[in-house]
């Protein structure tokens, strides 16, 4: 069986996000490939300094540092979450709560990076990644920050199964799409969250629906707006 590594973060609106960390293995080879790419600007960057001479190589310094600590920084904000190497292997960083990464939690990320290194070649990265559940390294923890697999979000699912009710009142089409809609987003939404849209809807709630609690009583409703629109199609 697999493990369950998956991330639930609730956003303000009250929508449960799923979130799939990255794990140690991919994290590692996004890191080389965004080093890759880092020494090869590099090596372009030092044959310029050498043919300028000393003021070259003053630049080659101040770039070096650039390239080093803020390259990570300038992609994360700018590049949707992802270095190069990051979007190769599909993976961007976010908020622990599924939020796009701030400013603030990004230099914190990377500027961390010196202590994950410790004591020798990110011997404390690879131990926090590999004994985490989510994967996290120390700057990951200090940031409150989750690299995860940028994967399509789906805001529309099934709707749950349950027996059809009508409405106490006749419908009209855009309050069929909205209980709908409402519905295919069951999974999406906090059981709270989705109780508390569905109070919403308490004028159509058919009086025979039963005493449980509003939304399921509305997913009935939706069921036979479902069964409805099919039987019209057909």
């Amino acid at each position: 069986m697999r493990l369950d590594t998956i991330h639930t973060a609730e956003t303000p609106e009250g929508i449960a996000l799923s979130l799939r960390p990255a794990g140690a293995m991919a994290r590692c080879l996004a890191y080389l490939a965004d080093f890759g790419i880092r020494l090869v600007a590099f090596i372009v960057t030092a044959i310029v300094a050498g043919a300028a001479g000393g003021i070259g190589w003053g630049v080659f310094l101040i770039l070096y540092f650039l390239l080093e600590w803020f390259y990570p920084v300038a992609f994360e904000l700018w590049g949707n979450g992802a270095t190069p190497g990051k979007r190769m292997l599909g993976l961007r960083v976010v908020m622990d709560s599924g939020l796009p990464v701030t400013p603030a939690a990004s230099l914190v990320r990377n500027l961390l990076r010196a202590a994950d290194f410790l004591p020798a070649f990110h011997a404390f990265a690879a131990a926090s990644m590999l004994l985490r559940p989510d994967s996290k390294r120390l700057g990951d923890l200090a940031a409150g920050t989750l690299v995860v697999y940028a994967e399509p979000t789906k805001l529309h699912g099934e709707v749950p199964p349950a027996e059809p009710l009508a409405p106490a009142r006749p419908l009209t089409a855009r309050e069929q799409v909205a209980i709908v809609t409402w519905a295919s987003r069951a999974a999406r939404l906090t059981p709270d969250r989705f109780d508390e849209l569905a109070k919403l809807a308490q004028p159509v709630l058919a009086e025979g629906g039963g005493t449980g609690r509003p939304s399921q009583r509305l997913l009935r409703v939706a069921h036979w707006v479902l069964g409805r629109r099919r039987g019209e199609v057909s």
